[in-house]
């Protein structure tokens, strides 16, 4: 019994020593290609607010200013249920988690836009709104106020602008420095990209800052923002993502789709232009699987149809913007922009509703798997992966608690982390 029963072979191991080395690039290329997810907080929006706009209360008043609309237009969770078709069962805690969520973080991320929300100023006045946004951004990491990100868009990397856009990125990082540095939720944004070579520029410009200030080599990231035909296929009719993301040297965080440039610049009239519209769900699609694996993720665009006027015109956009990110939601876009504060209610009506309404299944899907249970779905350990990101997101987000977690599945945050392939983290 103690004995290890011995087996016949054919191949001599000089044959797998060489299948090793054979392999030994291709096994170091997949290690650097495609890392997997980070295992940090993705935010479930991003929200907007032009450079002359932003200042010290604007994540404050967002939230107010949602929190008003919410009780004026659904001031209970019967209402709000009513309006977006939450079920009944769901109801009464995503209208309480809604109404927590505005008062305690009721912006996730947040980009001052120097880019199209700005539009062209006299360099004076943009020189002096990015210093501005600089210390505004110091000061509310300094105090606490600071949403979990934040940061800015220039201006794209296009002959036009090019410089514009350099120096208003180099005023603002500047501006952090001297602060006192750059916070850990630092996020930029580069717009219109339509070469990988101009991701590689911004590569260049971010190293020389590095340099410049010391830091560490790659301490910068960038997303990028997919809003052009060219960004998705190239003139020599090659899909040109997956080239931005190699060029961006392991830089890029994620990959923004723009809504209206992109649906513009495919000739789709102004009616039509929407999330939902074939031709960005094909765009979508394309940097879906272009991002798979390499810890790049991905964001949804925004609607610009407003919550505001009377009742019934409120009601009929929230129903529009609830729908459209709860479909992106189910095609694992699960980040979005937001164009006015009466969009957060909805945008965390939805979120909430999809992953407390999913919690019970998922986490008893879990569980069997994890006790090797059995049931009415059999699944594998690429399932498990994606059920264990799902409880974690929603954790994140603040739909579900990790009390109910552990209670459902028998499983700790750091079993959680385990079985998603991340590192494990220190809090929610």
């Amino acid at each position: 019994m103690g004995q290890q029963e011995t087996v016949a072979t054919s191949l001599a191991d000089t044959v797998r020593e060489g299948i090793g080395a054979a392999l030994a690039q291709v096994d170091a290329d997949l290690a650097r290609r495609y890392p997997g997810d980070p295992g940090t907080r993705q935010p479930v929006h991003t929200v907007y607010v032009p450079g002359d706009a932003f200042a010290a209360d604007t994540l404050r008043s967002w939230g107010d200013q949602a929190l008003a609309a919410l009780d004026a237009h659904a001031p209970d969770a019967g209402a709000l249920a009513a309006v977006l078709g939450i079920p009944d069962a769901l109801a009464a805690d995503v209208h309480d988690r809604v109404r927590a969520k505005l008062v305690r973080e009721p912006i996730e991320d947040l980009r001052i836009d120097f880019e199209d929300g700005y539009g062209p100023r006299p360099d004076a006045e943009e020189d002096a709104a990015a210093a501005r946004a600089a210390a505004l951004v110091a000061a509310a990491n300094e105090n606490g106020t600071a949403a979990p990100y934040m940061g800015i868009r220039m201006k794209c990397m296009e002959a036009a602008v090019r410089d514009r856009g350099i120096r208003t990125l180099d005023i603002f990082l500047t501006g952090l420095m001297e602060a006192g540095g750059l916070p850990g939720g630092l996020v930029l944004t580069l717009p219109k990209v339509t070469y990988a070579e101009q991701v590689t520029a911004m590569v260049r410009l971010l190293e020389a800052f590095e340099k410049a200030h010391g830091l560490e080599s790659g301490r910068i990231g960038f997303e990028i923002q997919i809003e052009t035909t060219q960004s998705i296929l190239g003139a020599d009719g090659r899909a040109t993502v997956a080239r931005m993301i190699e060029a961006a040297e392991g830089r890029a965080t994620s990959l923004h789709y723009g809504t209206f440039d992109y649906s513009a610049s495919c000739g789709v009239s102004a009616a039509h232009q929407s999330l939902d519209h074939p031709v960005a769900d094909h765009a979508k699609a394309v940097m879906q699987v272009a991002a798979a694996g390499t810890g790049v993720r991905l964001s949804d665009g925004s609607t610009n149809v407003l919550p505001v006027g009377t009742t019934d015109r409120v009601h009929e956009a929230w129903r529009l913007h609830y729908g459209l990110v709860s479909r992106s939601l189910a095609r694992a876009y699960y980040q979005g922009w937001d164009m006015h504060p009466a969009h957060l209610p909805t945008r965390y009506a939805a979120v909430y509703a999809f992953y407390r309404g999913g919690l019970e299944q998922a986490a008893a899907r879990l569980a069997a798997y994890v006790a090797k249970a059995g049931g009415d779905v059999m699944d594998e350990p690429a399932t498990a992966k994606a059920l264990s990101g799902y409880l974690l997101r929603g954790l994140y987000c603040g739909a579900v608690d990790i009390a109910e977690v552990a209670r459902l599945t028998g499983l700790t945050r750091a079993d959680l982390d385990a079985l998603a392939g991340r590192p494990t983290a220190t809090a929610v």
